[in-house]
């Protein structure tokens, strides 16, 4: 459950920080990344990053569970691209009747786009680890984001770890009754617990539309107030954007 928990640290200039700001800085930053043509700048930002996750002090098991998925995916795309996109042959091999060619353009394409991935998660993954999530989406709403978005969000927040408490307690009743003893019981387990759970998800949303309408819900959900900017805040954030934009264009 810890995984998807809010790990910011309370005593980092980046925690204290507005989230407006961050989410500003975050969206700056991702349209660099995603824009830019070269490998430098995506790699400045996913270090950068990862010297504020250290500082952060950001537990590790979290850390490398996040960057997991985005990274098996960039490893994927890679590989895609060099054995079958391209033009110039780096080489070509016959394996079992198959022609397999690697390619040096294809090569590049894919590590250039696996950078960007890289680098665009670090930069989520940072703000993820900087700001609560109930600060993020006060953010997102005074961005005038789509209400009913955020509401489906705050909600996804909420139940995500009951379903989460509910997934661990079926698992450890089968695991202790050797439901994963072999390959065709785990997957038989697997099913019941995948069953159970999309049960428990309808039983959890109608509880909780009943609770909801009982107590005058109208589909209005108040959003944080918003404290003033700091005049501090706008102009470091201003600052690092103009920086970032200046590397950018190198």
């Amino acid at each position: 459950m810890h995984v998807f928990s809010d790990y910011s640290g309370k005593t980092h200039i980046l925690t204290k920080g507005d989230a407006r700001l961050k989410l500003l800085v975050a969206v700056s930053l991702l349209v660099m990344v995603l824009s830019h043509r070269g490998f430098v700048f995506a790699l400045v930002v996913t270090g950068a990053s990862l010297l504020l996750c250290v500082k952060m002090r950001a537990p590790v098991k979290v850390f490398v569970l996040r960057f997991s998925e985005p990274a098996f995916i960039a490893l994927v795309l890679c590989l895609i691209k060099f054995l079958f996109f391209g033009r110039d042959a780096l080489f070509t091999a016959h394996l079992l009747g198959f022609t397999i060619s690697g390619y040096r353009d294809g090569l590049a394409d894919g590590l250039l786009a696996a950078a960007r991935i890289i680098g665009a998660v670090s930069v989520i993954t940072v703000l993820g680890f900087a700001t609560p999530f109930t600060e993020l989406m006060s953010g997102l709403s005074w961005f005038r984001v789509p209400k009913g978005l955020i509401e489906v969000l705050m909600f996804a927040y909420r139940y995500i770890f009951m379903l989460l408490e509910d997934a661990m307690v079926i698992y450890y009743a089968q695991k202790n009754r050797l439901g994963y003893s072999n390959f065709r019981r785990g997957l038989t387990s697997f099913g019941i617990l995948a069953g159970s759970l999309t049960l428990k998800a309808f039983e959890h949303s109608q509880n909780a539309t009943v609770a909801m309408v009982q107590r005058g819900y109208d589909g209005h959900m108040p959003a944080m107030q918003h404290r003033p900017f700091k005049v501090s805040e706008v102009i470091a954030t201003v600052f690092l954007i103009v920086v970032m934009g200046c590397i950018w264009e190198m």
